[in-house]
Order: C-alpha cells, then structure tokens, then sequence
C-alpha cells in the first residue's frame, strides 16, 4: 500500500513538473493566448483600413468628383478662372 502511495505521488511530481515546466507549459500557453489577441486586434485594424481603401477605390473608379477631390488634395489642381489662396497659420 505504501508503494503504491509513492509511486501515485511520483506520477503526481511528474506530471506537475511538465505542466509547469516542460515542452508547452502554462507560461507558454499565456503568452500564445495573449500575442493571438494582439494579432486579431491588428488584423481588425488592417480590416478596417482594408475597407477604407476599397470605398476609396470604388470612389475613385465610378465618379469624377472624387477624382477631382484627390487631384485637388495631392496634386494641388486649380481651375482655370478659380484664385488659389493658401493660409498660413503662424507657430
């Protein structure tokens, strides 16, 4: 009887040291969980930006005013007949 209380108690030493120590232990497990949160949070920001550029292109691809919009913004696109006016806020 009391062999066999050793030897369970042993079992139970072992298999704690695994747990805790060895190859894929809790430590291990905590970390993986948090840096899958951390990549599904920046999977979601990816995401949105994705969509953002889609709405973008199809802006771009179906209407004239957004082209003229970005040209404006980016290339700085002044009609004729129009006064170009730039404000400069002092620092």
């Amino acid at each position: 009887m009391r062999i066999i209380v050793i030897v369970l108690i042993a079992l139970l030493v072992a298999l704690q040291y695994k747990l805790w120590f060895g190859e894929g232990n809790v430590r291990e497990v905590w970390q993986l969980k948090e840096q899958v949160q951390q990549q599904m949070q920046a999977n979601r920001a990816l995401e949105d930006y994705n969509v953002t550029l889609e709405a973008e292109i199809d802006d771009l691809k179906k209407g004239h005013t957004a082209i003229e919009e970005h040209a404006r913004s980016q290339l700085g696109l002044v009609k004729p007949d129009e006064t170009f006016y730039q404000v400069v806020h002092p620092e």
